[in-house]
């Protein structure tokens, strides 16, 4: 498709590599044109932190307030407790009220690295869609709301048709999601003049409901975006690494292991990363992605760097890389590792070699330990470790050991 926008924020969308598809390219595009244009992405609390698979649309509501629009973060108090069954095998765990808030209230921190909030016209808005979704009388949101929507066409949606055509079971209460979830871009609309919701591809059909009950229901205009689903350029989902999430928040993971996260990706995404988690000018994305050889890691060190600073600030990305070139070049043992410490009586009459390999994070299990062990993956200060039945004592603890798990992956295990 060749469109030449006119709003900023959907150029920046369409030369970025954001945008997927579009509602309506033309209607938007004039809508944006006037500033301070409120716009929303939703997030349900089902974890105490965001991950890495959810920056892309956080970088889309910090390009749109950058654009001079208004940016909405909607946490789904209400939503959380039904869940979403798009594209998933199985029903979410239910989590209690308490928890749910717990999860909000941990997310909340990553948002402020990314959105300015405030009362100004182009200030971000934090809401929960508790606040209309909890009090809803069930029969008149039935007459109201329920009538509006076709179960026939519901089932033909992709999110409800994949579970369905797998035999997989869907509750009647995960299927009321995506009549809650068009609700919600309706109450936006109606209380707070929100006129786009955002997401993933996924996310397509119940955008699309929302829009359909908006208009039917008070006659709104609102729009639908949607972003790729990134996937890396070996196949692999973006945002899961061989420790399993990428956690945003610094307590989950530590700076240094997101910096590595992005300084590991592979030759072939870097210029596209670049373009969609920095704000590096795009010609500079583009010269960055093209290098070659040796060059290609400095690139990879910038992307770690930008990506890092955005969400840490620039000491942590400044620590971080001093960190890896301490381990990495000089063999030395950073500041900034992942440790791993134990107590005397953690380690009684000894720890095993394998034991410790998986308390630090390196393996998720002990025959993953054994097998990188066997495979010659496994290092201990830097010296291959070949000996499995391996005893660690305090005495070896005196000072600091080191770890590694091929040549990217490195931990500290010391004695408190």
């Amino acid at each position: 498709m060749t469109y030449h926008p006119k709003s900023d924020f959907v150029a920046v969308m369409m030369e970025r590599g954001f945008l997927a598809d579009c509602t309506d390219y033309q209607g938007l595009d004039e809508a944006l044109l006037t500033g301070g244009q409120p716009a929303y992405i939703g997030y349900d609390a089902t974890a105490k932190s965001l991950h890495v698979g959810h920056l892309l649309n956080v970088m889309m509501l910090r390009w749109l307030q950058k654009c001079g629009h208004k940016p909405i973060t909607l946490m789904g108090g209400g939503t959380t407790k039904v869940g979403d069954p798009s594209f998933r095998a199985d029903e979410r765990p239910l989590l209690s009220p308490a928890q749910i808030d717990d999860n909000i209230a941990g997310m909340q921190k990553v948002f402020a690295q990314y959105l300015a909030y405030g009362d100004g016209p182009s200030d971000a808005l934090m809401l929960n869609n508790a606040e209309w979704l909890d009090d809803l009388n069930y029969l008149d949101f039935l007459r109201d709301i329920g009538r509006h929507f076709s179960v026939n066409r519901m089932l033909s949606f992709e999110s409800v048709k994949s579970r369905l055509d797998r035999e997989q079971s869907l509750s009647f209460l995960e299927f009321n999601y995506m009549i809650l979830q068009a609700y919600d871009f309706m109450e936006l609309h109606r209380r707070y003049g929100c006129i786009l919701q955002m997401g993933g591809s996924d996310q397509w059909g119940n955008i699309v409901n929302g829009i359909d009950l908006t208009r039917r229901v008070i006659d709104g205009e609102v729009y639908g975006l949607t972003s790729p689903l990134l996937t890396t350029s070996d196949g692999r989902k973006m945002g899961k690494s061989q420790g399993g999430a990428v956690w945003l928040n610094g307590d989950m993971l530590s700076p240094y292991e997101f910096w590595q996260f992005w300084r590991n990706t592979t030759d072939a995404d870097v210029g596209r990363f670049l373009k969609l988690y920095t704000e590096l000018p795009v010609e500079e994305c583009d010269r960055l992605g093209a290098l070659q050889g040796a060059e290609i890691n400095a690139a990879k060190v910038r992307l770690a760097n930008e990506v890092t600073t955005l969400l840490h600030g620039a000491d942590a990305a400044a620590t971080a890389e001093a960190t890896a070139r301490e381990v990495f070049e000089k063999g030395g043992v950073g500041d900034d590792l992942p440790t791993l410490t134990l107590s005397a009586a953690d380690v009684g009459d000894g720890i095993s070699i394998v034991q410790l390999i998986v308390k630090s994070g390196l393996a998720g299990s002990g025959k993953e330990a054994k097998r990188l062990i066997a495979e010659n993956g496994a290092r201990l200060d830097d010296q291959p470790l070949t000996n499995a039945g391996l005893m660690i004592d305090t005495g070896a603890l005196s000072s600091p050991i080191k770890l590694s798990a091929g040549k990217k992956r490195h931990a500290l295990v010391q004695l408190g």
